[in-house]
């Protein structure tokens, strides 16, 4: 009963930090959609920001569905071990084995199918290209989208600069986007000396530079669900027997 009662113990603590974290990404997800016009206003006022940042409110559906997941598991968790809920504890279960059975079938995937990952990494970029020479600079939305990525990554188009030439907005200024070179105007000689990379190649590079992170962050989350699903189906068997 002590390694029961230690269980149940454990099981309610760590279910109930997901819940409470659950609680507040929902709950500030919900206040960014809700009042959405007070933030921007006050992204807006903030000296020297950029007009580009009302693009961080589109993040509040994702913090919605972030936190709803987190917030189901967790109360399934906590009441499961609390009321001694077998149905709760199995459903609990099921949902992370579901959310690691997806993690290792999309490692798999992608190791083994690389060369697909590519293919389609490439026809993604076309597509992309085909946008920036389409919209950028008459469409506000993707416009934002660019901008922020290619300050963020500090990067120049999806391939390079040449993905701008003969876009609409190239045509019409003259110039290439600011991102694209380091001095203050931009011309297509500029952009040509230019060393700044595209955003897929730092992308990638930023990926490769922090592969021992990212690799050590995803064992340490598998290690986690594991846990959690050994913890929840110990609880599940030793309150059955306890039924019997």
């Amino acid at each position: 009963m002590g390694c029961f009662g230690f269980l149940k113990t454990m099981m309610f603590l760590f279910n109930g930090i997901i819940f409470l974290a659950g609680a507040a990404i929902l709950g500030v997800g919900i206040w960014v959609k809700v009042d959405s016009g007070s933030i921007l206003g006050f992204l807006q006022n903030i000296p020297g920001a950029s007009g580009q940042l009302g693009q961080l409110l589109n993040v509040g559906y994702l913090l919605i569905a972030v936190g709803a997941v987190l917030l189901i598991l967790g109360f399934l968790g906590c009441c499961g071990a609390i009321r001694e809920s077998r149905c709760m504890l199995m459903l609990f279960f099921v949902i992370i084995l579901i959310v690691f059975i997806a993690e290792v079938a999309g490692a798999i995937v992608i190791l083994v199918f690389k060369p697909v990952a590519e293919n389609l990494i490439k026809q993604l970029g076309d597509e992309a290209v085909k946008s920036i020479r389409k919209d950028y600079g008459s469409n506000a939305d993707v416009t934002g989208l660019w901008n922020t990525t290619m300050k963020g990554l500090k990067c120049c188009g999806f391939n390079n600069y040449t993905d701008f030439t003969n876009s609409k907005f190239v045509n019409e200024t003259r110039n290439y986007p600011f991102q694209c070179c380091s001095g203050v105007t931009c011309n297509e000689a500029a952009a040509m000396n230019s060393t700044i990379p595209g955003c897929f190649p730092a992308l990638k590079k930023l990926v490769d530079d922090n592969a021992v992170i990212i690799i050590a962050v995803a064992l340490g989350i598998a290690a986690l669900e594991l846990a959690a699903m050994i913890v929840s189906m110990t609880l599940y068997c030793k309150i059955g027997s306890k039924i019997d």
